[in-house]
């Protein structure tokens, strides 16, 4: 089983998406904007990823700058804080398979999470080819 923490107003996370499905699967999707997160699924998913929150922080397109957080002094328990309260916060998207946990940015990084490889050349969300497809 697949699960993605996905954002459908991302192009990346659409992309994601859509390599996940040409490969036959059909993952669980997660509108985390939606749902919100837990603390305890956060610290997991950073953990099994081997990712900080500072590392899983969404810089732009967010509201990381107006509330401080790009600043190198805040912490990461600060840092996750904010991810609580702002989910956008986090940056996307993040995918779990049996394979491991993997923040997939840029797109190509889901392929080594995946049992089977889609058929035919792939692209990114710009247009341009997906590395080693």
């Amino acid at each position: 089983m697949i699960v993605i923490h996905h954002n459908p107003d991302c192009g990346t996370s659409r992309n994601v998406l859509a390599i996940i499905r040409a490969a036959g699967e059909e993952p669980v999707v997660i509108d985390y904007l939606r749902e919100g997160w837990t603390r305890p699924q956060l610290l997991g998913l950073f953990a099994a990823a081997g990712l900080t929150p500072r590392e899983a922080l969404r810089t732009t397109k967010s509201p990381a700058e107006e509330l401080g957080l790009l600043n190198p002094e805040v912490t990461d328990e600060a840092v996750l804080e904010a991810m609580l309260r702002h989910p956008v916060l986090v940056n996307r998207p993040i995918v779990c398979s049996p394979k491991g946990v993997r923040l997939c940015r840029p797109s190509e990084r889901v392929l080594d999470l995946l049992d089977k490889l889609p058929d035919g050349p792939l692209f990114k969300e710009d247009g341009s080819p997906v590395a080693g497809t």
